[in-house]
């Protein structure tokens, strides 16, 4: 197992609405070595820097996150997806709360400002922290700090120009931060940093995914058939998996419904929540409608072109700007602009040295069309 981290820091204690969120996102975890090694190999080569996992929506980032820092108890964490966490004053105050008791379980005093415009005004006081728990951490130790969902900030209550979270462009010695996000533009990160740092993106690790895909519906089976207060859902995947495979409770991808490639897990999750029933999972019906209404959020200003283009993509399986531009007889820029808005949700493909664009999910895609074809 790669998942533990040796020589953090153990004292943080996480807010309740923290705690919740990675005891749910805990739940049932399997797998994902891959990453938990690539993030100990970084640790292990660099003396300090930015680590960040970048995913599809569903693709079981905050799980892996929840699930790192519930094996390392000494990892701060925070969570973006969180009702009124997305803004940096909330971030700064929620951070320092947790390196204050770090820094004075070390032995440093005095650390609590006199104003809270002192936390949240820039990074300077979480810089002054970092550097402070810094200066006494033991040669083998590391202080970590986990952001999930460092995409979801609100940009528009910091100054133009500034790091997300008004993260530090510098990290003292043995200080180090491990985010998710979704897919982005290069150029729209919102990190100017000078510190090493590496990125490890989900989807190029196919093969893991699938095989952590497949173990974790083989978990979730047997965790349902053995439950001694089985729900009306347990019986119904227990009586699908015994139709299927007599006396075994691993049947194959393909007998639950599912593509042999397939790599979301929360469209799994769902769908295994809900198998037998006759109505779409709620839970992802209100998870697409989030998609789309951010989506629409994203290009409210290129409608009714945003939603040609949209319909263009839900009909395509892969498509090219150009392509799309000549469709709509319109000029190419429009349409990357647009593209580019909706990065987290696509999937981007080389194909005779074009770019093609996908929906990042085919039953996302499949929803966006019943959408679509219900408002015709």
């Amino acid at each position: 197992m790669n998942n533990i981290t040796p020589n953090t820091i153990n004292i943080p204690r996480y807010p309740p609405e923290f705690q919740q969120i990675i005891n749910a996102k805990n739940q049932n975890f399997v797998g994902r070595e891959f990453v938990f090694s690539a993030i100990n190999n970084f640790l292990n080569q660099s003396d300090r820097g930015y680590f960040t996992i970048i995913g599809d929506p569903g693709i079981g980032k905050s799980a892996i996150l929840a699930h790192y820092v519930s094996q390392n108890p000494g990892v701060v964490y925070y969570n973006v997806e969180i009702t009124g966490k997305n803004r940096a004053d909330e971030f700064l105050t929620t951070i320092c709360t947790q390196l204050i008791e770090i820094a004075q379980h070390q032995g440093s005093k005095n650390l609590t400002p006199n104003s809270l415009d002192v936390i949240t005004e820039n990074s300077g006081f979480l810089s002054f922290l970092l550097q402070e728990i810094s200066n006494r951490l033991h040669p083998e130790q590391h202080l970590i700090i986990t952001i999930d969902g460092s995409d979801r900030i609100d940009v528009n209550n910091q100054p133009r120009g500034s790091n997300i979270f008004y993260l530090p462009r510098y990290l003292p010695e043995k200080v180090y931060f491990i985010l998710t996000r979704r897919p982005f533009l290069a150029n729209q990160s919102g990190l100017l940093i000078e510190t090493p740092s590496q990125s490890l993106d989900l989807s190029v690790y196919s093969k893991q995914n699938r095989a952590d895909i497949q173990e974790y519906i083989k978990t979730y089976l047997n965790e349902s058939s053995h439950s001694v207060d089985a729900s009306a859902d347990s019986r119904r995947v227990r009586s699908v998996s015994e139709e299927k495979n007599p006396g075994d409770v691993s049947p194959k991808m393909t007998e639950l419904g599912f593509d042999d490639n397939e790599t979301n897990f929360m469209y799994v999750r769902e769908i295994l929540a809900a198998i037998n029933r006759d109505i779409y999972p709620p839970n992802l019906q209100l998870y697409y409608q989030n998609h789309l209404d951010k989506i629409n959020l994203a290009t409210s200003q290129q409608q009714p072109m945003a939603l040609q283009v949209l319909n263009i993509l839900v009909q395509e399986q892969s498509i090219s700007i150009e392509a799309i531009a000549e469709t709509l007889d319109t000029d190419e820029y429009e349409i990357k602009v647009i593209l580019d808005k909706w990065r987290e949700f696509l999937h981007l493909e080389s194909i005779a040295a074009q770019i093609h664009y996908s929906i990042y999910h085919t039953n996302f895609c499949d929803w966006l069309k019943q959408q679509i074809e219900s408002k015709v």
